[in-house]
């Protein structure tokens, strides 16, 4: 395992410990902490888990330079009549990178239950990172977010490597005891 798989690996955990301790919190500013770093360390992890299977996708595969330039989130340049990444960043939305690595190993779109899911938990996060009023995120809006991350790397999982993800099957219980 790189190193980044287990630090992927570890913000998942870390983010379903931290939605336990929002349910175990007895009063609502522990419990709005702790679903607030749950939601954004889920977020985290799936970040993490795409880009790691970018990286490994643009080593073990030959693929044009756009799909290149989108999943190792790189500039694409034209010059001489050619196109080449260069080194300058270009950020791409993580839904798009997903969809990319779909449609690369199954020749379809991305489609599933996940999607949708997916898009409402990003939603919630994005009133989190982004907000213009209080957001109301509840214990239960955190666990379908986590639900939708494991599913949409589960997802990922099976179109490109043909097998489950592997935390898949521990669903929203943590490993961690802090």
């Amino acid at each position: 395992m790189s190193d980044i798989d287990g630090f992927a690996a570890s913000l998942l955990e870390e983010a379903k410990r931290f939605l336990e301790k929002a349910a175990e919190s007895d009063g609502s500013e522990a419990e709005n902490a702790n679903l607030h770093a749950a939601l954004m360390l889920a977020f985290s992890a799936l970040e993490a888990h795409v880009n790691s299977v970018a990286d490994e996708i643009a080593v073990r595969r030959d693929i044009g330079p756009h799909e290149l330039g989108a999943l190792l989130e790189k500039t694409v340049r034209l010059k001489d009549g050619e196109y080449y990444l260069s080194s300058k960043l270009r950020i791409h939305r993580l839904e798009e990178r997903i969809a990319i690595l779909h449609r690369m190993f199954t020749g379809k779109p991305a489609s599933g239950p996940w999607k949708s899911k997916l898009a409402a938990a990003t939603d919630l996060r994005n009133k989190l990172t982004h907000p213009k009023d209080v957001p109301n995120i509840s214990t239960a809006s955190v666990k379908r977010a986590i639900e939708a991350v494991i599913e949409t790397i589960d997802a990922l999982y099976v179109s490109v490597y043909r097998k489950r993800f592997p935390a898949a099957h521990r669903k929203l219980e943590s490993k961690l005891g802090f």
